[in-house]
């Protein structure tokens, strides 16, 4: 009987577990311009921000066939030649925070988060965290953590501005509450690494994005709530992880997956543009199936390879290019502009050139 060497048949296993991974389609937003100046009270009640779309609901981080969060969230985007507004509404029948202090790790009771990745390369990200009370965490991400990233909490994003509306009352089971929403400014030049130089998003630029809110079982207290206990581990129950784009996993840091904002010249209200992803984001999506390739013969081999075939890839990409040493790869294929070319390397980043 013909048997398949063991190499390919264990590469293959690995391929089959990552390439069969059910990934949700990223979601789009289009964002855009402001055209009144915005005050920050977390409120969002001014005609900007009345005219502005609400996002779609957020659904489970694993994706729609998950449970459907009981409880509603929703954002809305503007953006204006200084900052980027972000609205964010959190139905909440029990508003819980008690952190006060700034770089808490906020997501051991509820929050809301914000990962951003202007460039798309998944290197140098930023991610804040901001609980109903208003305080912050906020880092910078050098990479994704399977590459090895740090976060980097001496990062502060200067001159943010943000606020938080409550209706309702903070930590108080006497009543129900309705819902708490923050209202942000982020300045461009806080999202820049390229300092006095910055410059604003222009029309049709798209950027990843992606939105979470964790949320905890609580159960009331004499003063206030904590979190609920599973009786059968002694342990509270796991939280929940609600975003706008899911995931596919319970992974925010792999910003490949997050979503996109697309910024749009267009007044907000004066019109509305159809959501197209940049056709380069399927090119960037087969190098990182090489990648994933890459990575599990090294697996078995102990050594990346310069060879497609040795991949045992069945990519669409009919121009591909891989360098290669024991420790280190670099695969390109042209992008859809003329001369230039799309490249990832072993620490996952995708950038062109």
């Amino acid at each position: 009987m013909f048997k398949k060497p063991i190499l390919l048949i264990a590469l293959s296993m690995i391929q089959c577990h990552v390439f069969s991974q059910n990934i949700p389609e990223p979601k789009g937003y289009m964002a855009y311009l402001a055209t009144d100046k915005l005050t920050i009270d977390g409120k969002l009640e001014e005609a900007n921000w009345q005219a502005a779309n609400w996002s779609t609901p957020f659904l489970d981080i694993q994706g729609a066939n998950f449970p459907v969060p009981n409880q509603l969230t929703q954002m809305k985007m503007l953006w204006d030649e200084n900052f980027l507004f972000i609205g964010i509404k959190l139905n909440e029948k029990n508003i819980w925070a008690t952190y006060t202090e700034r770089e808490s790790v906020i997501f051991h009771e509820n929050d809301i988060e914000i990962f951003i990745d202007p460039d798309g390369d998944t290197h140098n990200y930023y991610e804040v965290e901001i609980n109903a009370l208003g305080t912050l965490w906020d880092l910078l991400l050098t990479k994704p953590y399977k590459n090895g990233g740090k976060p980097i909490n001496g990062w502060n994003i200067n001159d943010f501005e943000y606020a938080i509306h409550l209706d309702g009352s903070l930590n108080d089971p006497e009543d129900e509450d309705n819902y708490w929403s923050i209202e942000m400014a982020i300045p461009w030049k806080s999202l820049s690494q390229s300092g006095p130089s910055y410059k604003a998003p222009t029309n049709g630029d798209q950027w990843k994005i992606n939105f979470s809110r964790v949320q905890w079982q609580i159960e009331p207290t004499e003063n206030g709530y904590t979190k609920k206990i599973n009786p059968q581990t002694g342990k509270s129950y796991p939280e929940d992880n609600w975003v706008w784009s899911p995931m596919g996993l319970i992974n925010m840091h792999l910003p490949e997956r997050w979503g996109y904002v697309q910024f749009s010249d267009i007044q907000v209200g004066q019109g509305n543009k159809l959501f197209v992803i940049d056709p380069d984001e399927q090119i960037k999506n087969e190098l990182r199936k090489l990648y994933d390739a890459e990575k599990a013969f090294f697996t078995i081999q102990g050594h990346y390879t310069d060879q497609l075939t040795e991949l045992n890839s069945n990519t669409p990409l009919s121009d591909v290019t891989i360098e290669a040493t024991k420790s280190w790869f670099k695969i390109s294929s042209p992008a859809t502009s003329m001369g230039e070319y799309w490249f990832i390397t072993e620490d996952s980043r995708v950038w062109k050139k």
